[in-house]
């Protein structure tokens, strides 16, 4: 049987144990047999036995715990392991199928559509441009912060990504810097992907400082869905925001608008008109007629 050093260690180490479990178990025997013998000097005989097995015992533990811990490094210092050549498999080709070449198809060119998300402004806004400054290409923007309510130097009070209904106004608070006067700004606000509301015109605000974009809406068109704001220098896109409103709108109440009521008014009785008598005609009077008499 062939051993190597890691399992002659722990041979050693089993075998040592078991050892100190023998003295032991020998010790307890000769204690418990002193006890009996009624003679001191046999009795301090089986102590001494006793004795000698608790020594060896411990002797036994520690050895095994010696060998246990420092038993194999030691060996490998005076036995160093020698590498041992393993025989390497040899592969048995299987015999493959080979198969016919067919023809390859050449393959055609595919036009790639070049889809770019790039926001750009509608063409019936563009139509509207009025402005011929050219936009700084320095310009930047902030992050757009919304909020139903802003303050006296147009900061959003409790900005927030998510509104519930009911809504009548949202404010889009930014700052903005490298600005020039004259340039033509667009801002269009839209609900998953539709045109809600855009306005257009000539920046007047200065280089530097805060703006602030409003979407007004009635009350029932505060509809659930995604808004966007997108913020544009010419036709230059430059930021967009975004926020979501929850909840159904409030149904519109009609009120019932007043009817008039037509007044009869008195109709005039007609009066009876009165009935012509008739006139008598005057009778024809015959004219006599003179007779000539011939005289004889």
């Amino acid at each position: 049987m062939n051993l190597d050093i890691r399992s002659t260690v722990l041979l050693l180490v089993i075998l040592a144990s078991l050892g100190a479990v023998w003295s032991i178990y020998r010790a307890y025997r000769a204690i418990k047999a002193g006890r009996r013998l009624p003679f001191f000097y046999k009795r301090r005989q089986q102590y001494e036995r006793a004795f000698r097995n608790i020594v060896l015992a411990i002797i036994g533990v520690a050895a095994a715990l010696l060998l246990f811990r420092w038993g194999e490094p030691l060996a490998y210092r005076y036995f160093p392991p020698t590498l041992t050549p393993s025989l390497t498999p040899t592969i048995t080709l299987t015999p493959t199928i080979t198969l016919t070449p067919t023809i390859t198809l050449t393959p055609t060119i595919t036009n790639t559509p070049s889809i770019t998300n790039t926001p750009s402004v509608p063409q019936n806004v563009v139509a509207s441009f009025e402005a011929l400054v050219t936009p700084n290409p320095n310009a930047v923007f902030s992050f757009i912060l919304f909020s139903e309510q802003i303050d006296e130097a147009f900061q959003p009070v409790e900005p927030a990504i998510e509104f519930s209904n009911p809504l009548e106004s949202i404010y889009g608070a930014y700052s903005y810097n490298n600005m020039d006067d004259g340039v033509q700004w667009t801002e269009i606000w839209y609900r998953d992907g539709k045109l809600l509301s855009s306005k257009t015109g000539r920046w007047e605000g200065g280089t530097g400082g805060y703006g602030v974009a409003l979407l007004e809406l009635p009350a029932e068109d505060w509809l659930p869905g995604n808004y966007e704001l997108q913020f544009f220098l010419g036709e230059q896109w430059i930021v967009s925001g975004y926020f979501t409103v929850l909840g159904n709108p409030p149904t519109p109440t009609i009120t019932p608008s007043q009817t008039f009521t037509m007044t009869p008014t008195n109709t005039p009785t007609a009066t009876n008109t009165p009935t012509p008598t008739r006139t008598a005609a005057p009778t024809r009077t015959e004219i006599s007629t003179q007779t000539n008499t011939p005289r004889p």
